[in-house]
């Protein structure tokens, strides 16, 4: 994707974050509300009263999006959509400009309904940011990506590369802890542990040198892997991969990705499935 970053307002967190992504990408910003549609049936003066409410809700949130980001140098669009939802409008907004993300804040603890039906089926990168989010993006100057070594692992890897120049990229690849083995097959299981390392390993190290003029690092950690990746508080964002099955080029959320999602102290970004 070539085109813009889209902030799905409000909420000063997915304002910073989009603002940052499109600093890095070297796009615009288009910050973007979603108001009803004027409904096809009803009781036309309540639907036309309603709906010119919401429309007014959704102007002052663009005003107080152009007092947050005023001074700050980006490119801002700001855009009004007309939708039956959020998501809805997003997704269309999106596929109009050819975006290269979509940027939406969620609550402490909860996706939130627009963040949700935004990561079913999104053809670019979407970026979850969580609502107590209180450190800067940038401010820690790295980028993580959740990485193995499958067609998704590496659009992940490819992505977050993008936003890498002039600050770390770091890959890091979660075992999970196995339950305490039987007697009889400790040995086995110690050789297959170690092998398993032994391929992380590697291929991590080949995914590192892929990345050029990027400085970059890799970390194997055991645990739990959604409470692993959740916890991490280091990175600026974690990039990972789209884990559900469905079409190529979509977002299509899996088991681990939505309760990390639920759970992450910091940004994530899920890229779409590849081809």
């Amino acid at each position: 994707m070539t085109g813009p970053v889209i902030a799905g307002a409000p909420g000063p967190g997915a304002l910073a974050l989009g603002r940052w992504t499109a600093e890095r990408l070297g796009v615009p910003l288009i910050v973007a509300v979603v108001h009803p549609a004027p409904a096809a049936l009803g009781s036309g003066r309540v639907d036309a009263e309603w709906v010119a409410d919401r429309h007014r809700a959704a102007r002052q949130v663009l005003d107080e999006a152009r007092a947050e980001l005023a001074g700050t140098g980006t490119t801002v669009e700001y855009r009004m959509v007309a939708s039956s939802s959020a998501a809805h409008g997003l997704h269309d907004l999106a596929e109009e400009t050819d975006a290269a993300q979509i940027v939406v804040g969620s609550g402490q603890e909860a996706l939130g309904s627009t963040a949700e039906r935004l990561l079913s089926g999104s053809s670019c990168p979407v970026a979850v940011v969580p609502g107590d989010l209180v450190e800067p993006p940038g401010g820690l100057g790295l980028i993580g990506v959740a990485y193995v070594d499958t067609p998704d692992g590496r659009a992940a890897l490819a992505e977050a590369a993008k936003l890498a120049a002039g600050a770390r990229l770091r890959l890091y690849t979660v075992v999970a802890e196995g339950r305490t083995p039987l007697p009889f097959l400790h040995d086995a299981e110690r050789v297959l542990l170690e092998t398993a390392r032994e391929t992380y390993e590697k291929s991590l190290t080949v995914a590192a040198a892929g990345v050029p003029g990027v400085s970059t690092d890799w970390r194997i950690i055991t645990g739990d892997v959604v409470e692993v990746l959740a916890g991490l508080d280091e990175v600026d964002v974690l990039f990972c991969g789209s884990r559900g099955y469905g079409p190529a080029r979509r977002v299509l959320l899996g088991g681990v990705s939505t309760r990390l999602l639920r759970k992450a102290r910091r940004p994530v970004v899920v890229v779409p499935r590849s081809s």
